[in-house]
């Protein structure tokens, strides 16, 4: 049985601190605690398995680079996620190629995906024409509305809904204010609604 680390109940602004101080494993244990999460963020990010496993990489390599740049007393978590956004932004640059979000609830994802709670704040909206639908076709609609969706409301479905993220993270991961976090959720929904709406009265 494989030993857990002796720095496994620290937070993750304690693991950078001991870190800082020279305990190099505290770094291997906060690589290790985003393992699952992140990946699984860039993965959803990036619709590309390889290319979501450099950006990780990369992603730890630039908090490594950018250890003095931390501020004391901030929180880590929006601080990797924003790192992990610009590292994945420039690999499509790169790459050249536009944001694909994938999002496929078989497998996996299916595990760590809040899909219910996305698909319940559409249907509570109001009378939903999703109620008549079947699973796979809202699964496919729900596929497709968000992937039509302009990036900068992509960006804030997928870090609100798929991992689960506050606002004031979300505002922090994107340098915008709570107040734009929210008015694009809205917004998001919105359309989405509508768009699913004009939908289904075709199929009637």
């Amino acid at each position: 049985m494989a030993r857990s680390s002796p720095n496994a109940d620290c937070s993750d602004e304690e693991l950078l601190a001991l870190f800082r101080q020279g305990t190099s494993e505290a770094f291997g244990t906060l690589v290790r605690r985003y393992e699952g999460e992140l990946y699984g963020y860039l993965r959803r990010y990036l619709s590309d398995n390889d290319l979501a496993e450099d950006v990780f990489q990369n992603t730890f390599v630039q908090v490594y680079l950018k250890l003095n740049q931390f501020e004391e007393g901030r929180a880590f978590r929006p601080w990797l996620y924003a790192i992990a956004t610009n590292q994945a932004i420039d690999a499509l640059r790169r790459e050249g190629r536009h944001q694909a979000i994938r999002l496929d609830l078989d497998g996996e994802d299916a595990r760590d995906v809040d899909f219910p709670q996305l698909l319940e704040l559409l249907q509570n909206r109001g009378p939903s024409p999703l109620e008549h639908l079947q699973a796979e076709e809202r699964r496919q609609m729900v596929r497709a509305g968000v992937d039509r969706l302009p990036e900068f409301l992509k960006q804030v479905v997928i870090l609100a809904y798929y991992q689960g993220l506050k606002y004031l993270e979300i505002a922090e991961i994107l340098a915008i204010p709570v107040g734009t976090v929210k008015s694009r959720l809205h917004t998001a929904l919105s359309r989405l609604h509508e768009a699913w709406s004009a939908e289904f009265a075709l199929k009637e």
